[in-house]
């Protein structure tokens, strides 16, 4: 969404006060209309927007990389290499370097790093490769997750979380960094002060979605595998539900934080939760599959990918009405908007990149 200031001048008191005048563009009136296709050698399980000119695209084990975009050219700027040297930051005795297979990113807030998780390792001593179907007991190998520093673009820390790790999320006071980890059945608190692990939450079945508030105070987190969102109080780690309903995947806040939305995977569909009410707000059927999910910066429309279907919803928030439907791709997995220039990007997991105009 685009704003304008109108500036007032008090001249009894020489205040000066900004004055927001309504947006010319709402996002849910705009129509989506393909602008270019990113190719090259990527497979992309998930794009990200910095909200600060980057988007990167994080390509699992097919690729073994991270590739950033520059989110107003759509130019390649790097491709991050997931390999490191694990013995550099006192987690192997051997110099050799061991590979990554990059899930889901997150931006620090100050626009520093880039957080990546890794679906697995692959080096030496890593010889139990992590499944989609697991638990605890499994006894799947652990994993890292990555630090990219953005000035030099190279992994500057790793650090040990549980196995299969999939969504990462940075707090926006930059005080954690929370990662759920799908066959460990839990969510690691990672502090940025002491760069350790401070808190293992028990979460259930195959966690993944995290949204957290913009006060830092709350953390929501899927449990993908069973049928509720854990709220979770992060300045006591006490926890709260939400009984969402079956298999919920993503999470997107509204901007103003009264309101939760998560798509629901086995069922296709979009659920809304009233945080302020604590109710149901309905569900809307998108597609086959609802895996991920966006929103515009003013809260208007939800950006939907439905794996199955091979389509994108874009769906009004007021009403849960579905604007547009259309394919975009062979298994689109990801999406993300890019505030900046109102964009929508979708990860395509064959192997491209869909960006998308909201005019």
């Amino acid at each position: 969404m685009r704003r304008s200031f109108l500036i007032l001048l008090v001249t009894a008191s020489l205040s000066i006060f900004l004055i927001p005048v309504q947006s010319d563009v709402v996002s849910s009136e705009t129509k989506m209309s393909l602008v270019t296709t990113i190719t090259g050698a990527i497979s992309p399980k998930s794009v990200r927007s910095s909200g600060t000119g980057l988007v990167s695209a994080h390509n699992m084990m097919y690729n073994h990389s991270i590739t950033i975009y520059d989110a107003n050219t759509f130019a390649l700027i790097k491709t991050v290499p997931d390999s490191v040297q694990l013995s550099k930051f006192g987690y192997s005795k051997s110099p050799a370097l061991f590979k990554g297979a990059p899930v889901e990113g997150s931006y620090s807030p100050d626009g520093k790093y880039l957080y990546v998780t890794n679906y697995a390792m692959y080096g030496k001593g890593f010889n139990h490769e992590g499944h989609d179907t697991c638990s605890p007991a499994s006894h799947y190998d652990t994993s890292f997750l990555y630090r990219i520093e953005l000035e030099s673009y190279t992994i500057d820390a790793v650090y040990p979380v549980g196995s299969v790790p999939k969504v990462v999320e940075v707090t926006p006071d930059n005080k954690y960094v929370l990662v759920s980890n799908w066959c460990s059945y839990d969510l690691k608190v990672i502090s940025i002060a002491s760069q350790k692990t401070v808190k293992t939450i028990k979460i259930g079945r195959y966690p993944r979605g995290i949204a957290v508030s913009r006060d830092s105070k709350t953390a929501y987190v899927a449990e993908m595998g069973g049928s509720r969102i854990h709220a979770i109080n992060l300045e006591d780690f006490s926890i709260t539900y939400i009984p969402i309903g079956s298999n919920p995947r993503a999470i997107v806040l509204s901007p103003d934080n009264t309101k939760l939305y998560a798509t629901m995977n086995l069922s296709g569909k979009v659920a809304a939760w009233d945080l302020v009410s604590n109710k149901s707000l309905g569900a809307v059927k998108t597609g086959k599959a609802a895996r991920s999910l966006a929103i515009s910066n003013d809260g208007t429309a939800l950006f939907v990918v439905n794996f199955e279907s091979d389509t994108i919803s874009k769906v009004r928030t007021s009403d849960l009405k579905i604007l547009q439907t259309f394919k975009v791709c062979n298994e689109p997995i990801g999406v993300t908007y890019d505030s900046s220039t109102s964009r929508t990007w979708v990860a395509c997991y064959g192997g491209s990149i869909k960006v998308f105009d909201n005019k």
